[in-house]
């Protein structure tokens, strides 16, 4: 079983920024590294996708993100990151870790076997 926990979450000022941390001990062997990615959930509102970096390091983000956030992995600490500027209200959310067990991403939320419990960021206007 990996166990995965989310941490950085913060309150922040709108064109603030936040870094996001996702810790997982054992999900990545040497000889594997498997997509990891991130969503995030508004009150009332479905769990979306944020962004995800395969095991080759491709990243892809979701529109609404593109340009403000940054995702990144460290494999030598099995540590995942989104690095958030430019914060707008509408960002306000709980933030979730995801991790597949395949090297490419898809988008979808049934597609991740591995989640963390999130870590809620709010930004105020």
């Amino acid at each position: 079983q990996v166990h995965v926990v989310e941490s950085g979450g913060d309150s922040v000022q709108a064109g603030g920024s936040v870094r996001l941390s996702c810790a997982a001990p054992g999900y990545i062997t040497s000889e594997s590294r498997f997509c990891m990615a991130w969503f995030r959930q508004a009150p009332g509102n479905r769990r979306e996708w944020v962004a995800t970096i395969t095991g080759d390091g491709f990243r892809d983000y979701a529109d609404s993100v593109k340009g403000r956030f940054t995702i990144s992995r460290d494999d030598a600490k099995i540590t995942l990151y989104l690095e958030m500027s430019g914060l707008k209200p509408e960002d306000t959310a709980m933030y979730y870790c995801a991790l597949a067990r395949l090297r490419w991403c898809e988008p979808h939320l049934n597609f991740y076997t591995y989640w963390g419990q999130g870590t809620q960021v709010t930004v105020s206007s």
